[in-house]
């Protein structure tokens, strides 16, 4: 018997990040003249028609955010923080002079979209989630060298598994020396497109090295560890109760993670310290050779928490924790995982439930 498209979707989710999405996305339109035009809509998902003079396509006009709704162990669904990616959002439309989308708006989008297309993530496979991809782009037909007086903002997603694997598989990385990432005062802290474009080069770089990703350094003395790929990086000093957590701080360059934060307040919990600390390239090195720096881990939306189990910088290389995940990482990502399944307390109310239509599709 010939699936429909619907129940083809639920059921064979495990394609490419990012290739293929479900059946509906959410619009809201801006212009100079009369703001935000109404309430978000929900429309099919489907190709959309611009001017070859959009201004978001020449000037970069474009930011955009990522986050995660989950099946909980009750088969509800719930959106991970969905109030602080709605505020890093309008940070990042800020730094572009970009039309801030207010956050009640931003939430209504996001549950309405997983109202409607959130029976499509199925139940019983705690490694998939729905992934949210809200954008806003500068749509007006003009180029002039100035902000874009119309602007619109969508929301699709799709269904996906982990970003690398759905194991914790220990990621290897190179350490840029010819490119940055970001510079003071620039857009280091804002999600907008060029930022990725950017560092695609870099990737390339990483990757003809045999590595899956790129370490960011800082843009001045080009010595001090900052991120991973798009993603936060924490390290890990010590062992068992004792052992310290240190994470960059956010130095204007740095994408300040949603994830990243949640981390910092689960690690506290836990009772391990934790704190912002700059880390050189030479301490990473030194520090993983001589075993007081035991574990390194990436976070973000898309990868959860992973390990990185070895480093090269040039012709040197290095393996922290022996290669392996280590205890705090895997604590971590699970006490994270739990949290997004609803296997554990939510004090801080970090979820969003919401009521999906057509469960019936997937349960």
């Amino acid at each position: 018997m010939r699936r429909t498209r619907r129940e083809e979707r639920a059921v064979t989710p495990r394609h490419g990040f990012g290739e293929r999405f479900t059946d509906h996305m959410v619009m809201l339109e801006w212009t100079a003249e009369g703001g935000w035009a109404g309430r978000p809509r929900l429309l099919p998902y489907g190709d959309l028609t611009f001017s070859p003079a959009m201004a978001g396509l020449h000037y970069g006009q474009v930011v955009f955010e990522g986050l995660k709704a989950h099946r909980r162990q009750d088969g509800t669904l719930a959106t991970f923080r969905p109030d602080a990616h709605a505020r890093r959002f309008r940070q990042s439309a800020r730094r572009l002079a970009m039309p801030e989308l207010p956050e009640e708006l931003f939430l209504e989008a996001v549950d309405a979209f997983v109202g409607r297309d959130g029976a499509l993530l199925p139940a019983g496979d705690p490694t998939l989630s729905l992934y949210l991809r809200p954008v806003l782009f500068a749509s007006e037909a003009c180029l002039a060298l100035r902000p874009a007086r119309a602007y619109t903002f969508l929301l699709m997603g799709f269904v996906t598994g982990g970003f690398f694997s759905d194991r914790p598989d220990p990621v290897s990385v190179l350490v840029s020396r010819d490119f940055s990432r970001a510079a003071p005062g620039g857009t280091g802290q804002a999600k907008c497109a060029g930022n990725y474009a950017g560092a695609f080069l870099a990737q390339r770089a990483a990757a003809e090295a045999g590595c899956r990703q790129v370490v960011w350094l800082d843009p001045v003395e080009r010595r001090w560890i900052e991120e991973m790929g798009g993603m936060n990086l924490f390290f890990v000093r010590g062992t068992g109760p004792s052992a310290e957590l240190v994470t960059p701080p956010l130095t204007g360059t740095l994408l300040p993670g949603v994830t990243r934060d949640a981390l910092l307040t689960l690690a506290a919990q836990r009772g391990y310290t934790v704190r912002e600390e700059r880390i050189s390239v030479e301490q990473w090195r030194a520090q993983s050779e001589s075993g007081v720096l035991t574990e390194t881990f990436a976070c973000g939306t898309a990868a959860l928490v992973t390990p990185v189990g070895e480093a090269r910088d040039g012709d040197e290389r290095w393996l922290i924790g022996g290669g392996k995940p280590g205890a705090v990482t895997m604590e971590l990502r699970d006490a994270l995982s739990d949290l997004h399944q609803g296997r554990a307390a939510d004090p801080h109310g970090w979820l969003r439930a919401c009521a999906v239509s057509g469960e019936e599709a997937t349960r």
